[in-house]
């Protein structure tokens, strides 16, 4: 009896209670992971936002430079006189303006302006 009792010991291997740690380690560590890729996402989406408003921008200083003072087209006006090659798939963005400032806004989901 005591020869089992002693081989037993002499065993190598992992306790339960070893294992379990391991496994709560790995779960916090995914769980890091998941938060951090999301948050990649998110800035990526901004960063689109961004250039897409950036290119509707020079467009409407395009389309200005070759207009009568004052007038200012919307995105689909932009598209129709060749200044863009095609509506926003991000977003709708609405230009604003008169004399001699504009605004261009976006409509969700992105919520950036110049």
């Amino acid at each position: 009896m005591f020869k089992h009792v002693k081989r037993l010991r002499t065993e190598e291997g992992f306790t339960l209670i070893e294992l379990l740690v391991v496994i709560v380690i790995l779960g916090v560590l995914a769980g890091i992971v998941v938060f951090s890729v999301s948050a990649i996402g998110d800035k990526g989406q901004t960063s689109a936002c961004q250039a897409d408003l950036k290119s509707i921008q020079i467009a409407e200083e395009a389309a200005f430079a070759n207009s009568e003072p004052g007038i200012y087209l919307d995105e689909a006006g932009l598209v129709a006189g060749g200044y863009l090659a095609e509506l926003s798939t991000l977003h709708a963005a609405t230009v604003t303006g008169g004399g001699t400032g504009y605004a261009i806004a976006a409509v969700a989901p992105c919520t950036n302006s110049i």
